[in-house]
């Protein structure tokens, strides 16, 4: 009970420094919108703490199957970070930032194209903005884009390698998935199946709807990503991490969906088993 009130306590205290990292990085960053980002990050530590000192899940899933969770947490902070650096610009004058700049430049270029979503989120830069605006944008979705696939492309090594969830641990699927009633209509396999194409679907989809939203959002409510240096940090990185998010989710639901597949066949084989790896 004491480690798992610690463990809540220690992924607590990593979200709120997550969610305050634009906030610190931003010398320029107003009174006001520390308070509101501090607010936000307060809520979120809390929400985290309670879930993970508990011992029914609620909401979160994968909570019991590292490192699923803190892979994007990493990302999460990874973008945020790294775009936080792009946005000061020549304030800090180190090597990491010009070679986030440099390596974010090249990938913007790479994916400009027409009818990409990169292309589509540049569009939403006003045209009376300073061209080093426009700049910065690019930089930072590229390197979005950049931790975006090296995340997408980890965790899937890591499901085709059968490395996660871990082999010799028990995995239960009611914990991991709080929200998926395995009793409800159909065959779980085939619905875990469906959901995990959906979620991918939704991954594929999710870089074009954010930028459409942001121009929905700018001529009907006036309010533009661009104003703000760390409105554009959010937005563009979450531009990118909710597709990972989604694709993560689809190949986990696979995942576990072809460990039931093979838990059937072992229990066709042998009544017996010596090792129950799933368990409802």
């Amino acid at each position: 009970m004491v480690s798992q009130l610690i463990g809540a306590v220690v992924r607590a205290v990593v979200v709120f420094i997550v969610i305050s990292t634009p906030s610190l990085l931003i010398p320029w960053t107003g009174a006001e919108t520390i308070q509101v980002v501090m607010l936000l990050g307060v809520f979120a530590a809390l929400f985290t703490f309670s879930e993970y000192s508990s011992n029914y899940p609620a909401l979160i899933e994968f909570r019991d199957a590292a490192p699923f969770n803190r892979i994007r947490v990493l990302v999460l902070f990874a973008m945020l970070f790294a775009l936080s650096l792009v946005a000061v610009g020549d304030a800090t004058g180190s090597t990491l930032a010009l070679v986030l700049n440099a390596a974010g430049l090249i990938i913007g270029n790479a994916l400009d194209f027409t009818g990409s979503p990169l292309r589509m989120l540049l569009q939403q830069v006003p045209e009376d903005a300073p061209a080093i605006i426009g700049v910065r944008a690019q930089i930072m979705a590229g390197l979005a884009a950049l931790i975006g696939l090296f995340t997408i492309t980890s965790f899937a090594i890591l499901t085709r390698l059968q490395v996660w969830p871990r082999p010799k641990s028990t995995f239960n699927v009611w914990i991991n998935l709080p929200t998926f009633d395995p009793t409800r209509g159909g065959d779980i396999v085939t619905r875990l199946t469906r959901e995990s194409r959906v979620n991918i679907l939704l991954g594929f989809l999710l870089p074009f709807v954010v930028p459409i939203a942001a121009e929905f959002a700018s001529k009907n409510l006036g309010l533009s990503i661009f104003n703000s240096t760390q409105t554009m940090v959010w937005i563009i990185a979450l531009w990118m991490f909710l597709p990972v998010s989604m694709f993560m989710r689809g190949m986990a639901m696979a995942r576990v969906a072809e460990m039931i597949s093979a838990r059937r066949r072992r229990l066709v084989t042998d009544p017996a088993p010596n090792e129950d790896f799933l368990t409802a």
